[in-house]
């Protein structure tokens, strides 16, 4: 049994039920679990391995609710660099269909050193094809090398556009070959308990790669498992036209239909929800990945975070895949938030001083979303704040 004693922090910041920030603070864990948090003078004297951070301010390490790691090495393609979303993934699809097993585990290892560098200690990653003989395996292999907690969301693309989907059918899989495999990934991978280094999430890409069918039969393997589901939704208005055109549904209502609400679920981006739908995502409890960088840079707009924490709705933090955020840098993200919360505020009044105005987003809400706040859309109790009982995650 191993124990650590930090003491002696400028500020820790606990990010628990009561936000505490504690000047001189320090915690004591022992095997990568916090037993004591509060001010130095409380914990106990001695550990196996003492730091001393006089001068450092101490948070919980942050968590990353949506990448694409395997985007990381198309980050420069001149072509995607003015597009939106469809016109992006349509330049890009040809050039991921040359990725190879290798590409996955490099492009893996640089994602996640990005993001450990950036206070990233838990990150969910979400590959969605798999050319040339690539697994989920490779990037599991490689995420090993690195150290962060992982979520490896088996993703999937079986809607190609012989069929009327977005993606050209060299990108595509079958669908039994796609269950199987989520099988088989749960079966050798899955580790649901506190602590867990790795958890699988079973995430067909989005409404239109992949049919209604696969959407059914992945929620249903996906709880009869005990496993969390994922998926890009409402992200942009070409993909809100369509799932009238092809489904007529919105893609909320589309996700209803097929069984796809419920605190098992989270979806990346959401930027395109109305009211109603907001009150769904409540109701059923929903977790929604926020990615203003990558909605900036392809011009999907902007998720009505505001909207979502007055309501309720769990709301945690993604960088996206690099080729659409030009980086890794999950703290950053965290600054893009609240400036992006701001302009939304702005544009619904905040410039005018009067007591209706909207509030602004503030600091602290945009590190809650990202530590605690990501957390519970990963459905990880034991992550997000510095207290007795979770694990030892922080920077």
């Amino acid at each position: 049994m191993s124990t650590l004693l930090i003491k002696n922090t400028t500020v820790l910041v606990t990010m628990d039920d009561h936000r505490r920030e504690i000047p001189g603070g320090g915690l004591f864990s022992r095997d990568g679990f916090i037993e004591q948090v509060g001010p130095t003078e409380d914990l106990p004297a001695e550990a196996d391995e003492v730091l001393d951070l006089e001068g450092y301010i101490v948070l919980p390490g942050l968590i990353n609710t949506h990448h694409h790691f395997y985007q990381t090495l198309t980050r420069a393609v001149p072509e995607a660099q003015d597009v939106n979303l469809f016109n992006w993934l349509k330049t890009l699809y040809p050039i991921w269909a040359g990725m190879t097993p290798e590409d996955i585990r490099i492009s893996t290892r640089t994602a996640l050193t990005e993001l450990a560098l950036s206070g990233c200690t838990t990150a969910a990653d979400h590959l969605y094809l798999f050319p040339n003989g690539s697994k989920l395996d490779d990037e599991i292999e490689a995420a090993s090398e690195v150290g962060l907690r992982l979520h490896a969301t088996r993703g999937s693309m079986s809607l190609g556009q012989s069929k009327g989907g977005l993606p050209p059918d060299s990108v595509v899989d079958t669908e039994e070959h796609i269950l199987k495999d989520s099988q088989r990934l749960i079966e050798a991978f899955h580790d649901p308990e506190p602590g867990s280094m790795l958890q699988i999430v079973l995430a067909p890409c989005s409404p239109f790669s992949v049919t209604g069918d696969l959407m059914r039969e992945s929620a249903a393997l996906a709880r009869q498992y005990g496993v969390f589901l994922h998926t890009h939704l409402a992200e942009t208005k070409d993909e809100e036209v369509f799932c009238l055109e092809k489904f007529g549904y919105r893609p909320l209502a589309y996700m209803q239909s097929l069984n796809w609400v419920g605190n098992d679920v989270w979806f990346a981006h959401s930027v395109h929800i109305n009211a109603d739908e907001i009150k769904v995502y409540a109701h059923h409890g929903c977790g929604v990945a926020h990615c203003p960088g990558s909605n900036m840079r392809l011009a999907s707009g902007i998720a009505p975070i505001s909207d979502y924490l007055k309501a309720g709705v769990k709301v945690g933090l993604g960088v996206d895949g690099s080729a659409s955020n030009d980086s890794s840098n999950l703290l950053a993200e965290a600054r893009l938030g609240m400036l992006l919360g701001r302009v939304r505020a702005g544009l619904m009044g905040a410039s005018l001083s009067n007591e209706e105005a909207p509030a602004l987003l503030t600091a602290r809400q945009l590190l809650e979303i990202a530590t605690r706040g990501s957390a519970s859309v990963l459905g990880r109790k034991d992550l997000g704040s510095l207290e007795p009982g979770k694990c030892a995650d922080l920077i």
